[in-house]
This record gives structure tokens, sequence and C-alpha cells, in this order.
């Protein structure tokens, strides 16, 4: 299969409808899971195909360290590459990872004013200039209003579409009236697109809480395959 099939034929068009690079405006999302469930293996997902699409990804990696992080890119892109048997993957491989750039961050050690000024550094030395990023690992439970608008603010200045992962915990049973659970549960208004990854038989469904990017009336239900972490139409 060429890239540019793979591209149109990825289940993720149901929730990223671009087939090229990004066109529309800024936006955020987020991913909300207990943790092992897929969270970050759905990020990648997301970069890999800004990626193949053209764009440039920054990968903010909170409490995780650079070679882990790469692995996720190796581990997808190979998944992702036999399952639709790509042509040329070597090729491709190559051509992605240039425009991919992965920070890492200490847990304790992550603010939105320190994410901005390292991207600002990318940008003034010419270095790199994103299309997209993800931040993996974010504390929403310790996060304030505050904090999230600026990273709105931030992802609004540099034009760029923005996934989160966030962490829910098993005993929580917090939620809002839309449905988001703890610890988002108070900030839905930033995120233009929110999904809830639950375990089911057959896979972790991708369940839609909130969408104001695709259409999702007559989407098909999706789900990470639980051997591969790929997403599929179920």
């Amino acid at each position: 299969m060429l890239k540019k099939d793979l591209i149109l034929k990825n289940p993720l068009r149901a929730l990223e409808p671009e087939t090229g690079l990004n066109a529309a405006p800024h936006r955020m999302g987020l991913v909300i899971a207990r943790r092992g469930v897929g969270k970050t293996a759905l990020l990648v997902q997301f970069a890999l195909d800004s990626l193949l699409r053209g764009n440039h990804v920054a990968h903010v990696s909170i409490g995780q360290n650079l070679d882990k992080a790469k692995a996720w890119y190796e581990d997808l892109f190979q998944s992702l590459s036999d399952s639709y048997r790509l042509d040329h993957a070597g090729e491709v491989h190559d051509e992605i990872s240039r425009k991919r750039f992965i920070m890492t961050f200490k847990a304790d050690a992550f603010s939105g004013p320190k994410l901005e000024e390292r991207l600002n550094d990318l940008l003034y030395q010419d270095v790199f200039r994103p299309d997209s990023m993800v931040i993996d690992g974010y504390d929403f439970e310790n996060a304030t209003r505050g904090q999230i608008q600026d990273l709105r603010d931030l992802t609004e200045a540099m034009s760029l579409h923005t996934w989160f992962s966030a962490l829910r915990h098993r005993d929580e049973t917090r939620v809002s009236a839309l449905g988001v659970p703890a610890p988002c549960d108070g900030f839905e208004e930033f995120f233009d697109t929110i999904l809830l990854l639950d375990p089911e038989e057959k896979g972790i469904a991708l369940n839609t809480i909130k969408d104001e990017v695709s259409d999702s009336s007559n989407r098909k239900k999706l789900l990470l395959d639980p051997a591969t972490f790929l997403v599929t139409e179920g």
C-alpha cells in the first residue's frame, strides 16, 4: 500500500479529517484512560498520522525517558507498516523521523512556561517548527484552570493541533455533566475533542465524549487492538 492510501484508510480519519497538512485552526484533544490502557499508544498514532501527512510533530514526554518515547514510535510504525503492507516502509520511516522532535521533562519539572521557552528556543534557532504536538503524562490532577488556559493559549499562538493524555484513577467516580471523568471534569471547555478509553471484550473502545472537529453522527466504532494497540474499526 502506498503512503497516500494508508493516510486515507487510517481509521483516525474519523477523528482527524485532514488528509494533508494541518489546514484547520488550532485545536486541542484529550485522551483519558486508566493506567496501562493505551493512552500513549493512541497519542503516538495521532502523531504518526500527522507525520505521514507531512506535518512536523513535537512529542512532549513527561516522566518518561527519551529511549522509551522513541520505542513507542518504532514499535507502532512497524505494526502499522506490517498491518497495511506499506510500500517503501524504510524510506517512509526515515522521512517521518526527520519531522519529529521528542523533548522530555521530569514529572516535577514540567510547566507551560518551560514548554513555551523550549519551543521558542527551537524556533529562534531555526531548529524545529512544529505543526502538531502531543503531550503525554501531563498532571491534570494538580493542574489549575489557569495552567490549562496557558496551554490553550500556546496552542493558539503557535497554530498547533495538540493532543494530551490524562490518567483516570480506577476508584474515582466524579464526572462532569458532559460525562468527563475526574481529574479532567473541570477542564472540558478547553478541549475540542475528548476521548475516553474503555476496555471491552473485543478491544479498547474509543468513546467520544466531546467532538467539535468531525461529524460523529455516522461514525463507525473505533477500538484499540489489545495485541498491537493499533486503532481499528470495530
